[in-house]
């Protein structure tokens, strides 16, 4: 099977964080034997599908901003033949539309993909546990925590009574044989309480957050670009919402809007539950996601304000 990934250096892949053939994660790619193309997505559609010939999954981990730069990558993987194409997803469950303007465009690069014929999985993930816990007062698992981590949104029930998946075993999605279909790999069902106990012998206070629909219209209203801080920000508060306060990311919903579950397709696949994955942060051996963000031009411009 030949597999052709887009983006394949950063968190689900990378990001669209400019960078040269001697980035360490592409040298990494290349000293276990992966051939590495350097490639405009919005250059020459032709050029596209000369790359992509004979390629049987085409596998986008872009950064999710830039999903509708996917279009004319659709458009080259339909003309090259490509027997299976994976758009970059790897989110939380929800509406097709209203909910997240990260999901109205990534349904928007469905459509097309629809429209084309092209054969396709789409896959959500719920909630990488990489990005579940808060930063504490202590500072302790600062060093893993996300930069937006600022606590457990909501009450907490809502919001990780909730699909949640490990990141770390993402790579066998590409085993995979359902065409045309939406997926939903589950690890685990988190509920924000449940991470806090599984803190509470190292911090008295978990922080937890307030969400207003008023702050979120706010921000949706300036129509941010998807490389600013301010998009960033959106997303961040959106999902908290969709999670925490609607109760969307869970797996009764999932199955209510056509969702297969991995648990179900592959019952004997061996999971690492959201405990082991807190207890290796505790012990000092995890590591930060999505750093990448903080390059984004527009977050370089902020921080330097």
């Amino acid at each position: 099977m030949k597999v052709t990934i887009i983006g394949a250096t950063g968190q689900t892949g990378s990001g669209i964080v400019p960078s040269s053939l001697q980035k360490p994660g592409i040298l990494e790619l290349q000293e276990q034997g992966v051939k590495v193309i350097s490639t405009d997505l919005s250059g020459s559609e032709s050029v596209l599908t000369e790359i992509l010939v004979e390629t049987d999954v085409v596998f986008s981990t872009i950064y999710g901003g830039s999903v509708m730069d996917e279009v004319p990558l659709i458009n080259a993987s339909k003309a090259a033949g490509v027997k299976r194409y994976l758009p970059c997803f790897f989110a939380t469950v929800a509406s097709p539309k209203g909910a997240l303007l990260l999901r109205d465009m990534k349904e928007d690069v469905l459509n097309h993909i629809k429209k084309m014929h092209q054969p396709f999985t789409v896959i959500d993930v719920g909630w990488w546990y990489q990005v579940n816990l808060p930063k504490l007062p202590s500072g302790r698992i600062d060093y893993a925590a996300m930069e937006t981590a600022d606590g457990i949104s909501g009450d907490g029930y809502a919001c990780f009574n909730s699909l949640s998946r490990d990141l770390l075993s993402v790579s066998y999605f590409l085993t995979l044989p359902s065409l045309t279909d939406l997926v939903i790999g589950e690890d685990h069902s988190v509920q924000g309480p449940r991470i806090s106990d599984y803190l509470s012998h190292i911090a008295t206070y978990v922080p937890y957050i307030g969400q207003s629909k008023w702050h979120i219209a706010k921000i949706e209203s300036t129509a941010p670009s998807p490389d600013s801080v301010e998009f960033i920000t959106l997303a961040q508060y959106q999902y908290w919402y969709s999670c925490c306060i609607r109760g969307d990311n869970t797996p009764k919903y999932a199955t209510f809007l056509g969702y297969l579950n991995t648990q179900e397709l592959y019952p004997h696949f061996e999971r690492r539950g959201f405990k082991p994955y807190v207890q290796e942060v505790l012990d000092g051996n995890g590591e930060m996601v999505y750093e990448h963000l903080k390059d984004l031009p527009a977050a370089s411009v902020d921080k330097k304000a």
